[in-house]
Parts: C-alpha cells; sequence; structure tokens
C-alpha cells in the first residue's frame, strides 16, 4: 500500500526586482517514489498558469537543509539561520524561492518516518523506471 505526505508550506518567491511575493506550495512525499521529493506549486505561482510540480533526490534536500547542494535544475542552500532557498531551472527561466527551514526539516523527518534513509525498495523503483521506459514490453 502506498503512503503519502503532503504538507502546505508558506514560502517567498524571490522576484528579479528583489520583491518577495508569498505563497503556498505542497511538499510532498510518496512511497511509490522513495528517493524523490515534489514540490508542487499553484496555477497563480507559475509563468503558465497551470500547476507545476517540481521533483528531486529527497538526499538533495537533506544535504541543501545544511550546506549548499545541487549542480543542475534543482539547487539548495542554507539562508541564514531560518530559511533555506531552493532554486529551480527551466528552460522558461528560474524561480528562486525562501522555505522556513523548520517547515522543509519537518517535512523530511515526516519521510524517514515512513521510509528511512537507505530503506528504500530499490527494486521496486528499479521495476518502475523499466516500466515506463518500455511501456510494459
Amino acid at each position: 500500500m502506498e503512503t503519502t505526505i503532503e504538507l502546505p508550506a508558506l514560502a517567498r518567491l524571490v522576484t528579479a526586482e528583489d520583491q518577495e511575493i508569498p505563497l503556498t506550495a505542497t511538499l510532498r512525499y510518496t512511497t511509490g517514489d522513495p528517493l524523490a521529493v515534489f514540490v508542487d506549486f499553484p496555477a497563480e505561482a507559475a509563468l503558465e498558469g497551470e500547476d507545476v510540480s517540481w521533483t528531486f533526490a529527497r538526499s538533495l534536500l537533506d544535504q541543501g537543509l545544511r550546506t549548499p547542494a545541487g549542480h543542475g535544475d534543482v539547487q539548495i542552500w542554507p539562508y541564514g539561520r531560518t530559511r533555506t532557498v531552493l532554486e529551480f531551472h527551466s528552460p522558461f527561466g528560474l524561480a528562486l524561492l525562501q522555505f522556513p527551514t523548520s517547515t522543509l526539516r519537518r517535512f523530511l523527518l515526516r519521510s524517514y518516518e515512513v521510509v528511512a534513509a537507505g530503506q528504500e525498495d530499490m527494486a521496486a523503483v528499479v521495476e518502475r523506471g523499466l516500466n515506463a521506459l518500455f511501456g510494459g514490453v
């Protein structure tokens, strides 16, 4: 049986003009994809006016809460003692968001209560990936 954790999180979208726009994102973890975390944004926070979901490694979030992490489309780093920055890159631009570190840490700890780090079912992950790649052939 699949378990999903969802946690609404207040964030601040930092604009190119250094304005901070408050928004609510949803942090999501599911045992169906145990290595990943998801950050879901409402349509009003997206350029295209549609809901957007970013997926990245749970271990990246863990590392980014302590030290700068990531080299690609998702980068995470601590910003002072109480905030953490998540930077998302896409072909359409980038989004820079600040989250309360305590909220991200609470979400991460809840995910570890469901599936401890290093205890992810890798066989199921590989099987799902192969099924998606080959369409069940």
